[in-house]
Parts: C-alpha cells; sequence; structure tokens
C-alpha cells in the first residue's frame, strides 16, 4: 500500500492507510498500548493491541484504519488531534538503542558538547529542529530579496591561490604538488563578477582559521554575500543591505511563527530607516554613557557593540544599527576611502542585538589606485592577477555586503552559542567529533 503522509490523515478518515515514520513516544497500558508516530509532517496518536515493545526513535511502519477522536479526548496541541489511527499491523524497519536521555522533554537542557556529540539524535528534536527551519527562511529570503532587485546567483570558488583579504588567518590546504588556501570570502570573485552581471549575490561556505573559542565564532559558517555597480555613494549600499535584513525579518516572521513561539523568541525591532553612524562618533557616544574610553580604538569590543545597540534601541527604537567609517589602514586595500577623511573608509557593519551581523561597503574601482593600495597592503599583484584583470578592462563604481546566516539565526532566536545555530559546526575544537578524541585514538593506536 502506497505511503500515507501524517497530515494527509485528516482527509483519511475511515480509510485503511499504511504510515511510515519514528516512534515519538510510547504509552503501554497493558493490552492497549498508545504510539506517537512522527513524520516530517507531524505527529499521530495510534492505538492497538498486542504490539511488539518497540523503542523511542525506532523506525516503523504501521497499517490501520484513520478514526476519529472522541471529542473529550481531541488534543488542541498537535494538527492531527481530532483523528488518531487503530493499529493493524506493525513493522519495525530499524530498531533504535536505548536513548542516552530524555527526548521528549520540551527542552532537552544539555550541555553544548552533549548537545553537539550526539548531533545526529539532538538535531532530531522539535526545538532543535526549528533552529534549522527559521535559518532555511533566512537563506531563502536573501535569495529571493536579491533576485527581486534582478541580482544573478553564482557559486565562488572555496580553493584560492592566494590569501589576500587579511585579517583573519586563513587556512592553507596541500593542493597537489602546491600551496592553496580556503577562501575567507567571494569578495573578489563578486567584485569581477559586477563587471559582467552588475549585480550579483551568492550562498556560500567561507573559512576563517581564527584562533578563538567564543560564542560567537566559528571557523566555518554561510556567508550570504551581495556586491552591485553603478552606486552613486557607500550610503547607496547601506540602502540595499537594509532593504535585504528587513525583506529576511518580515519572512521569518510570517513563515517562522511556531518556531518564534516555541523558543519565546520576537524579531528584532527595526525603526523606519536603521540608523547610521561613524565609529568615532559611536564611541564618543559610549564615552559618554559609561566612562569607558574606547576612542582610540580602531574597532569595537563586543562590550562596545552591545552598548552602541542599546543606545540604539533607546533613542531610535531600533535593534539595528550600522557604523561606519573605521580606519582604513585596518580594513582590506579594496575598501574604498573616504575623499573628505581619508584615514577613515567607507566601509560599514550593521550590529544587531550586540553582536556584528553583517559588513560592507564601497570598493575601490578605479585601477591605478586599487594596484597601489595592494601593494601598500603587502599583497602581491600577481597573486590577484584575475581580479585585477577586471579593473584593468573596466569597472563601474561598486559596493556591497556580507551577512553571517548563523549570527543572524541566532539572534533571532536569542541562542546563547553560535554553534547552535549551525547544523554541523566546526571550530578549534571540533570537526563533527571532538578533536581532542581524535588525538587520543591516535594516541592509542601507536
Amino acid at each position: 500500500m502506497q505511503r500515507t503522509l501524517v497530515a494527509e490523515t485528516l482527509k483519511k478518515v475511515g480509510e485503511t492507510v499504511t504510515l511510515k515514520g519514528w516512534v515519538d513516544t510510547v504509552r503501554d497500558h497493558g493490552k492497549i498500548t498508545f504510539l506517537d508516530l512522527r513524520d516530517r509532517t507531524g505527529i499521530i496518536q495510534c492505538v492497538g493491541n498486542g504490539l511488539e515493545a518497540v523503542s523511542l526513535e525506532s523506525v516503523i511502519e504501521l497499517s490501520g484504519k484513520v478514526v476519529e477522536r472522541p471529542e473529550k479526548l481531541i488534543n488542541p496541541n498537535i494538527v492531527t488531534g481530532k483523528v488518531e489511527l487503530q493499529i493493524e499491523g506493525m513493522k519495525v524497519v530499524s530498531k533504535a538503542e536505548e536513548m542516552p536521555f530524555d527526548m521528549n522533554k520540551e527542552d532537552l537542557n544539555l550541555e553544548l558538547p552533549t548537545l553537539l556529540d550526539y548531533r545526529s539524535l539532538t538535531l532530531r528534536h522539535p526545538k532543535i529542529k526549528a533552529i534549522f527551519k527559521v535559518q532555511e527562511v533566512v537563506i531563502d529570503a536573501f535569495r529571493r530579496a536579491l533576485q527581486a532587485k534582478d541580482f544573478t546567483e553564482f557559486q565562488a570558488p572555496s580553493i584560492i591561490s592566494s590569501a589576500p583579504e587579511g585579517g583573519a588567518e586563513i587556512f592553507e590546504v596541500k593542493y597537489f604538488d602546491h600551496t592553496a588556501y580556503l577562501a575567507q570570502s567571494p569578495q573578489l570573485y563578486k567584485s569581477l563578477l559586477v563587471s559582467i552581471f552588475e549585480r550579483v549575490f551568492s550562498v556560500n561556505k567561507v573559512f576563517r582559521a581564527e584562533p578563538s573559542v567564543t560564542t560567537r565564532h566559528l571557523t566555518e559558517i554561510v556567508s550570504l554575500d551581495a556586491e552591485f555597480g553603478f552606486i552613486e555613494d557607500y550610503l547607496e549600499v547601506k540602502e540595499m543591505a537594509e532593504y535585504v535584513i528587513k525583506f529576511i525579518l518580515d519572512e521569518v516572521s510570517r513563515k517562522c511563527a511556531k518556531e518564534l513561539e516555541m523558543w519565546g523568541a520576537t524579531i528584532p525591532a527595526v525603526s523606519k530607516s536603521i540608523p547610521i553612524i561613524k565609529l568615532r562618533e559611536a564611541q564618543e557616544i559610549i564615552f559618554k554613557r559609561t566612562g569607558r574610553d574606547c576612542r582610540k580604538e580602531k574597532d569595537f569590543s563586543p562590550e562596545d557593540e552591545r552598548e552602541i545597540c542599546k543606545w540604539s534601541k533607546e533613542e531610535h527604537g531600533s535593534d539595528l544599527v550600522f557604523v561606519s567609517h573605521y580606519p582604513t589602514k585596518y580594513r582590506p586595500f579594496y575598501t574604498y576611502p573616504d575623499p573628505d577623511e581619508p584615514e577613515f573608509n567607507q566601509g560599514f557593519d550593521l550590529i544587531g542585538r550586540g553582536t556584528e551581523w553583517m559588513t560592507g561597503g564601497r570598493r575601490i574601482h578605479d585601477y591605478k589606485t586599487l594596484l597601489a593600495h595592494a601593494k601598500e597592503w603587502g599583497i602581491t599583484p600577481k597573486n590577484i592577477e584575475l581580479y585585477l584583470q577586471a579593473f584593468r578592462y573596466g569597472m563601474p563604481s561598486l559596493g556591497g555586503f556580507a551577512f553571517g546566516a548563523e549570527r543572524i539565526t541566532m539572534h533571532i532566536l536569542g541562542l546563547k552559542n553560535v554553534r547552535e545555530a549551525s547544523l554541523f559546526p566546526r571550530d578549534m575544537e571540533r570537526v563533527d567529533i571532538r578533536l581532542s578524541t581524535i588525538e587520543e585514538i591516535s594516541a592509542n593506536e601507536k
């Protein structure tokens, strides 16, 4: 018999069907057993007599008749709460071992290492699964927002020939008889492609070998990148980025009401126009508010990011704030210096709920200026020849931005650690399993 999905049983009352899925809960009352079956569409209560014992999370196949529940036994908390399956036959497809922890709690309440050590199991939990339904909408909304503005999607390579970005450390890889690197960003490729498509975006994995074990850093992230040409100034880039993040938040609000409720989460408040402030102005505000003097720092500390977000919420009713004009020498070589104060550039970050969500700005499009900057930043021009080639043969004024999908997800749901917002997080201590475990195994094999 053809499989029926759980959600389809509402239209199958009185019919005999076959259901397939996982055992979510079992309540054994002697002769009668109540079993909740879960598939991708939901959960349904199933009732049978004389059933063989079956463990939680086992995969089973049930056949039986769909009937309406008595009115006093309707469960309003599940979509199929008005029906149940009277079991006539059961087949165990794959028996699960005993659970290492209780999967039926509303919150798993596991320490992060345990949550990740059992990732293939904990991802089945409804609340953990909900994180990645939200992230799916974040990424899909990013795509649709830019497609609506005539952007073309592309896929950037992950293996690159040189390390042009500066800043964060970069992973070196053995590439046949040569040395190559894992890309920190698709920046050079998306800028190059502006000379072909004018407007481009990509959803790419990027890699940062930063020696950092914090609640906000990963070594592999999903970067949501966009770049476009013929801009008038950096504020035009800011407006496009603002349009995109508002579109994303609206879509999450519209499509993820159930997931937001599960996490007790709210969509960040956004003012009609997200405020933008220069770094030095922001640092002066922080000094006046807190007495903490960060006015000569080249960037924000985590504490500064939290404080400027508090200011933005209090003064502008916005959980999000753009900060621009960072010191030119401390940003990538391609970032456009402000003509009025060239020691600061026309780059900017979007800070949301106390953490950076996005970085972007205007880029240098003049070939000679770009070449001079590359040399000044210690970059060998021949190592980025493909990128420079596009500028040598004509490039419009351009700018762009990149969001971190995990950080957006983290701060929409109020997660404590960005690793919770990564399906399979990579950091200094983990590549699926704890690296210390690999070291222990290797040592025992010697």
